[in-house]
């Protein structure tokens, strides 16, 4: 498995956005890119429970408004909207946490464009590993997509993890992790502590984080 971290990750855009939701501190991570393809097919290939498999994670459940869907070893939730074939929003449960997921397709020109935002309150998890405990899972996802949609190949769940665990999937994790960090201060936190949090995030998901220290869990 290869990939061109410094181009795939090029190809995406973030922000960090803080904000009130209920009346209580929140953030979204926003990422954005371009795919070579249509709305209708990206649409599919984001919605549809045989396709998401190919570059995603096995799914299963009622994939329609108020339907329920669980990601195998990963979140479940609710799906709250859903407009084909340009819009989708779901709750997003993972280890006793609940967080928000929306999901925009746009067309331009010839390409079709994601963009992917992912809400959750600002508690003790947040404050210590920041928007790349979401981040650096959601570059590998839409990473995968581009793949899938260029080639047609299905991903290969067991490559996928050992290349995670090799120096490029490493690079990876790290490169992901700055540019969070970078979006992160760009919200207007402070420089010192985004790099904390980014750190720790980095080393976790790099394989590095020692047993007796909380993890971020996974984004996506």
């Amino acid at each position: 498995m290869e990939i061109d971290v410094v181009r795939v990750l090029g190809l995406v855009t973030r922000s960090v956005r803080n904000f009130e939701k209920d009346g209580k501190a929140a953030s979204a991570v926003t990422l954005t890119r371009l795919y070579e393809t249509s709305v209708d097919d990206l649409w599919d290939a984001v919605t549809s429970e045989q396709r998401i498999p190919r570059w995603f994670l096995p799914v299963g459940g009622d994939l329609r408004l108020g339907g329920k869907y669980q990601l195998k070893g990963n979140a479940g939730g609710t799906i709250t909207a859903c407009t084909p074939p340009t819009h989708f929003a779901a709750t997003w449960e993972f280890g006793g946490a609940m967080s928000w997921i929306d999901v925009k397709l746009t067309a331009e020109r010839s390409q079709a464009r994601l963009t992917l935002e992912h809400t959750a309150m600002i508690e003790d998890h947040w404050n210590q590993f920041g928007p790349g405990a979401v981040g650096i899972g959601w570059d590998l996802a839409i990473a995968g997509l581009e793949r899938y949609v260029a080639t047609g190949a299905s991903v290969d769940h067991e490559t996928a993890e050992a290349w995670m665990g090799s120096p490029a999937g490493k690079e990876f994790m790290t490169s992901s992790g700055e540019y969070w960090r970078a979006a992160h201060v760009a919200s207007g936190v402070d420089p010192a502590s985004a790099k904390q949090r980014s750190d720790r995030t980095i080393a976790f998901y790099r394989g590095e984080t020692p047993p007796d220290v909380a993890h971020p869990g996974t984004g996506s």
